[in-house]
């Protein structure tokens, strides 16, 4: 994990072409390093989730180089290395399991991204018909006391066609059905981080296992 650190620690502060070449060794040695982790990982949420087992590590990875074309920022590097582990692949509607390492900046999150409006109104019209087992899911008294944010952007009002009156108006605003837990550096520096990655995971599983239910009958 230190290699993994001080890597992307520099590349932060170092963010250009030049820089990576004359310290590619120290690319190649970090990124071994955290697929080594992502693997570690994916092996750990086997356990309570069998289909994963069958996804290979490779196709969990992200490219390190970023698309700049449309960005504001035209740093060439990403300062973070992330895996995500979805069984139908990292495309997919469906969701899947996230690991994000960047110093001062760790998450762990499962989720289903980019959905198309139709799909995300299906979440949001499933969430209305079960209200209280939706709930019941975010509040779980272990997954609650590591203080989960559900979606990354919201809604400054109801989406349209909901009812104005629905007893859980922030689980509708969400642009994006994902939950994700903030974890600290030293998180990641303990000796059993794989295990206690997935341990947090199974936690969140139930509500990814509930937006699932219904971004699967769109695939």
């Amino acid at each position: 994990m230190q290699e993994i650190f001080d890597f992307l620690t520099d590349i932060a502060a170092h963010n250009d072409r030049q820089w990576f070449a004359d310290n590619r060794a120290r690319y190649d040695a970090a990124h071994a390093a955290f697929t080594a982790l992502a693997a570690e990982v994916k092996d750990h949420v086997a356990a309570f989730d069998p289909e994963v087992s069958a996804v290979a590590v490779k196709d969990t990875l992200y490219r390190f180089y970023r698309d700049t074309r449309f960005s504001a920022d035209k740093s060439p590097y990403k300062r973070h290395f992330g895996t995500y582990i979805n069984t139908r692949g990292k495309k997919s509607l469906h969701g899947g399991y996230y690991l994000h390492i960047e110093p001062g900046h760790c998450m762990i999150a499962v989720g289903a991204y980019c959905l198309p409006s139709d799909v995300l109104r299906a979440v949001r019209s499933s969430i209305v018909a079960q209200p209280e087992t939706f709930h019941a899911l975010l509040t779980e008294p272990r997954l609650a006391a590591l203080k989960p944010r559900l979606g990354e952007t919201h809604l400054k009002t109801m989406p349209a066609g909901f009812p104005r009156d629905f007893i859980y108006p922030e689980y509708l605003r969400p642009r994006e059905y994902d939950l994700s837990i903030d974890i600290d550096d030293a998180f990641c520096f303990a000796p059993d981080f794989a295990q206690r990655t997935a341990d947090v995971l199974r936690l969140m599983k139930p509500f990814l296992d509930f937006v699932n239910d219904t971004v699967d009958d769109y695939i």
